[in-house]
C-alpha cells in the first residue's frame, strides 16, 4: 500500500505536457517552479539561491538540473531520465550555463518553453535568464502547468482526503485544550503535536510530507483572537485566550506534498447575540456557495451568488476577500471563485469555500471546508461541525 503518486502518474503528465508543447512551438520547457517539479517528477526540496530546474521534453522525457550539495537527493528521489549538476551557486560559471547541455542530451533544440525566464530572483540569486544562455526568446507555458494542476487525478484527491482527517484530528484537539487564559502557543503546539504522533502511529510507515514548511498536522490560530479574528490573514502572536472571544482556527496536514483546509470559527463562552447574527450568516454564506459549485457552471458565478446574498442582507462592509479558491500541492492554487475569474468549472478541481464575515468591533466568522468536484456536483473533503453549538467553548 502506498500514499504516494506513482512514478507513472509523474510520466503520465509529462506526456501530457508534452502534447501541449508542440502545439505552442516549444520541444521542451524548463519549470523552475519547486511545485511544479514536485509535480512531474515527484521530487521536494528547500529552495534556496541556488536554482534547480526540471526540463520536461515533448516525448515526456525529463531532465533535472540541481547543485552538487542536492545531487544524491535527486538521484534518489526523482523521477527523471537524467540528473546533471552544477557545482555551486555564485560558482565560478552561472549555474544556467549548464541548462543548454542539458537540453541537448534530451533532444530539445531552443526555442524552450519556461514557467519563468530564468529562475526566479531568490535568496539573493542573481543570474541570467533561460533567453540569455539559450540564444533565442522563452515562451511562457506556466498556464499550460496550471492547466493541468487544476484537475486533480484520483491518487491527488486520495492524498487530499488523508490530509482532511489528519486536519480533522488535530482541529479536535485544538478546540479541546483551548480555554480562557492559556495562549494561542500552548494550544496549538500540544494539538499539533499529538496529531502529528498518532498520523505517524497510524501511517508513518507510508507516509511524507513533502513539504519543506511542515511534517505532520498543524491546527493553529494564527493570532485570529477576539477583535484580531477580524484581520482575515493576522499572524501569530502568543494572544491569551478570554471568556467571549470569537477564534478563527486553521488546520491542514501535508501528505506528500498535498494540503486540505479545514477552517472554523468558535465562540468561548455563550455567543452574544451580534455573534450569532454574523455567524448565521457566514454559514449561509458557505450553504450560497457549496450550492452554486457545480460541473459546468463559472468560479466567477459562485463569487456572484455570495456576493449577492452580501448586498442582501447589508453586509458590504464585512466582507473582505472572494469565496474560495483552488487547493493540493499548493495552499492557494487557480483557479479562484472570485467574479473576475470565468473559468468553467471541472470535474477533478478541489476548492476550499471559506466566504467570510468580518466585523472590527466583534471579530472575524469564516469557515472553510475543501470539496472535490464530481460529475454531478461536489464532495465535501472535510467533515468537521460547523454549527455554532458544536463550536461554543465552555468557559
Amino acid at each position: 500500500m502506498t500514499l504516494a503518486i506513482r512514478t507513472e502518474e509523474h510520466a503520465a503528465r509529462a506526456q501530457a505536457l508534452g502534447l501541449r508543447m508542440r502545439e505552442r512551438g516549444v520541444e521542451a520547457a524548463v519549470l523552475f517552479d519547486s511545485r511544479y517539479v514536485l509535480y512531474y517528477a515527484g521530487f521536494a526540496y528547500v529552495p534556496t539561491e541556488r536554482p534547480i530546474a526540471l526540463v520536461v521534453a515533448a516525448d515526456g522525457s525529463r531532465g533535472l538540473l540541481v547543485p552538487r550539495l542536492e545531487l544524491e537527493h535527486a538521484e534518489a528521489n526523482a523521477s527523471v531520465d537524467r540528473v546533471e549538476h552544477y557545482a555551486e551557486y555564485p560558482g565560478e560559471r552561472p549555474p544556467l550555463d549548464s541548462l543548454p547541455a542539458l537540453l541537448e542530451a534530451l533532444g530539445a533544440a531552443p526555442p524552450v518553453g519556461a514557467d519563468t525566464d530564468g529562475y526566479p530572483w531568490i535568496f539573493g540569486y542573481r543570474g541570467p535568464s533561460v533567453t540569455e544562455v539559450t540564444g533565442v526568446q522563452a515562451v511562457g507555458v506556466a498556464d499550460l502547468v496550471e492547466e493541468q494542476l487544476a484537475i486533480k487525478s484520483p491518487a491527488e484527491i486520495a492524498l487530499l482526503e488523508e490530509s482532511a482527517k489528519w486536519a480533522n484530528l488535530a482541529h479536535a484537539l485544538l478546540q479541546r485544550y483551548t480555554r480562557p487564559g492559556l495562549t494561542e502557543t500552548d494550544v496549538s503546539q500540544r494539538a499539533s503535536s499529538e496529531a502529528t504522533l498518532a498520523m505517524l502511529d497510524a501511517i508513518g510507515p507510508i507516509y511524507r510530507s513533502q513539504s519543506p514548511w511542515a511534517s505532520g498536522a498543524l491546527a493553529l490560530y494564527r493570532g485570529q483572537i477576539g477583535r484580531n479574528a477580524a484581520i482575515p490573514h493576522a499572524l501569530a502572536a502568543n494572544i491569551a485566550f478570554r471568556a467571549g472571544d470569537v477564534l478563527v482556527t486553521g488546520a491542514t496536514a501535508p501528505v506528500w506534498g498535498y494540503h486540505a483546509e479545514l477552517e472554523r470559527t468558535m465562540v468561548i463562552g455563550p455567543p452574544s447575540d451580534e455573534q450569532r447574527r454574523l455567524f448565521g450568516h457566514m454559514l449561509d454564506l458557505q450553504d450560497t456557495a457549496l450550492a452554486a459549485i457545480r460541473p459546468g457552471a463559472r468560479c466567477s458565478e459562485v463569487d456572484s451568488a455570495v456576493r449577492a446574498y452580501v448586498d442582501e442582507h447589508g453586509l458590504a462592509d464585512c466582507w473582505r476577500h472572494h469565496t474560495g479558491h483552488a487547493i493540493g500541492l499548493r495552499y492557494h492554487e487557480g483557479p479562484f471563485l472570485d467574479r473576475g475569474d470565468a473559468t468553467e468549472i471541472r470535474p477533478g478541481m478541489v476548492f476550499t469555500v471559506e466566504p467570510g464575515l468580518y466585523a472590527p468591533d466583534v471579530g472575524g466568522f469564516r469557515h472553510s471546508d475543501t470539496v472535490a468536484v464530481t460529475g454531478d456536483g461536489i464532495e465535501s473533503l472535510t467533515y468537521y461541525p460547523r454549527d455554532l453549538e458544536s463550536l461554543t467553548l465552555p468557559l
